[in-house]
Order: C-alpha cells, then sequence, then structure tokens
C-alpha cells in the first residue's frame, strides 16, 4: 500500500509540474526556440517518433554492447582481483583513475585511431560502464564470510570450486546493484559517443535539431534518451528477479555479503 501511495504522489508531483510548465509557457508567451510547452514536445514526437525509433535503434544497440563487454571484463578482472591481492593493490587505483578523465575528453582520441563508426561508441560505454560494475562485484567477492569458503574447501572443492559455489552466488546481489547503476550510464555513454562524430543515433540527432533550435524536437530527444535508460535499469531489474527470486524474498545472501550490500542492491 506504501509503495502504491508513493507512486501515485511520484505521478502526481510530475504531473502538477508539467501543468505549471505548460501555463508558464502560455501565459508568459515564451517562444518556442527559448522553451517550449509540454505538448509542442509531445506534437514534435508524434512527428519525429519514426526518426526518433531509428536512431533510438542504434544508441540502444551500442549501450548493449558496451554494456556486455564491461559485463565479462567486470567478471574476470573482480576475480582476479579477489584471487590475486596484489593485483587489486595495483589495478584498484588505475580504475579510479579513469573516472576522473571526462568522456568527452577521451571520445576524440577514440575516433582518431578508431575512425567514424561504431568502435569509439561501445568503448565509451565500456569505459562508463566497467568501473561500476567491477568495483561492486570486487567488492562483494571480498565481503564473503571465509567460514563458508573453508566449509567447502574442507569437502574437498578446489579454489576455483570455492569461487563457483560460495564466493561468486554470494557476490551475485553487488553485481547486480553494479548493472544497475552501469544500466543507466549506457545510453548516456552512447550518446556521448555520438556526439563527438557519428551520422546516426540520438547523440547525432540531438546535436542536428539543436544547431536548428528545434528546442521541441530537442526536448523529444531527451525524453527518449531518459526513457531508455529507465528501461535498461528496468531490464537489470527484472534479470536480478529472475536470477536470484529467492533473494528478493528471503534474503539469504545476508550471511556471505552483508546487510549493508544487500540494503544498497535494495535501494537501486
Amino acid at each position: 500500500m506504501k509503495e502504491w501511495r508513493g507512486r501515485a504522489v511520484l505521478v502526481g508531483g510530475a504531473m502538477g509540474l508539467l501543468a505549471v510548465w505548460e501555463l508558464s509557457v502560455k501565459i508568459f508567451g515564451i517562444p518556442l526556440y527559448v522553451l517550449p510547452a509540454p505538448t509542442d514536445v509531445a506534437a514534435a514526437f508524434g512527428t519525429e517518433w519514426e526518426t526518433l525509433a531509428g536512431h533510438g535503434a542504434v544508441t540502444t544497440l551500442e549501450a548493449l554492447a558496451g554494456i556486455g563487454i564491461s559485463f565479462i571484463l567486470a567478471l574476470a578482472l573482480g576475480i582476479l582481483m579477489d584471487w590475486f591481492p596484489a593485483v587489486k593493490k595495483g589495478v584498484y587505483p588505475l580504475l579510479v583513475v579513469t573516472q576522473t578523465v571526462p568522456m568527452l575528453v577521451l571520445a576524440p582520441i577514440f575516433i582518431i585511431y578508431m575512425g567514424f563508426g561504431i568502435g569509439p561508441k561501445i568503448l565509451t560505454v565500456v569505459l562508463m560502464c566497467f568501473f561500476p560494475v567491477a568495483v561492486s562485484f570486487s567488492d562483494g567477492l571480498g565481503r564473503v564470510d571465509e567460514e563458508y569458503v573453508h566449509l567447502v574447501r574442507s569437502c574437498g572443492a578446489g579454489k576455483w570450486g570455492a569461487y563457483r559455489l560460495v564466493k561468486i552466488p554470494a557476490a551475485l546481489p553487488s553485481l547486480l546493484s553494479g548493472l544497475k547503476v552501469a544500466a543507466t550510464y549506457s545510453i548516456s555513454g552512447a550518446v556521448v559517443g555520438e556526439w563527438i562524430g557519428a551520422q546516426e543515433g540520438l547523440g547525432y540527432y540531438l546535436l542536428r535539431v539543436k544547431n536548428g533550435y528545434m528546442l521541441d524536437k530537442v526536448f523529444a530527444c531527451v525524453a527518449v534518451i531518459i526513457g531508455l535508460s529507465l528501461c535498461m535499469n528496468g531490464a537489470v531489474r527484472l534479470l536480478g528477479r529472475l536470477w536470484l527470486p529467492y533473494e528478493r524474498k528471503h534474503k539469504p545472501y545476508r550471511r556471505y555479503s552483508g546487510g549493508m550490500d544487500n540494503e544498497a542492491s535494495g535501494r537501486m
């Protein structure tokens, strides 16, 4: 009941904000090239939906490819850092450094070496999505109670067997938390890559209509970007419910990875 009440408040607040926006534009006579009304944005979306759908499909493909690569690399590096502490001490600071460099600085360099194809866009997504997945998974592995590891080792499991039976399953909630963050970033990463150099995609479309001062189409494109980002996050949430159905009901992994991590993943 409280969940539905919260959603109702959220929807009501959004509708109220749109109403104030619409009335402000109409009352003060704000021109379209300064601030379009929500009805103007809706009309632009209605006339441009085929174009937006085509560009959105390109951006979504780039985001899916980038987050898929990030997921595989994060799994490998997370296990490697947990298996060899020396690797974690050497690699972890480098991961943090990669997040201090803006993607708008790196994207032109990618284009110089990789051209104007899909490669630089996917690489931009990878760099934006890899860090939260790798760090969350590595931290989840590090929080596993070693008593459970010793238990399976005493039953004859090898080191990889301990990871397969205990550590990786226990770190899945943390991994999903990182994936939720990365999924939200993935669409933005693809758009940033398209800003620098592209002939299709939402980033390319956004620049084109912005240069023509067609702000109603700009806002429609921004709405599509937000919607796709929410859909990517929702897809990871659905994956989590399918992947860990028992986690949502009974939360048995609190024993392994700690209550704080699971509470954080629940809030995400």
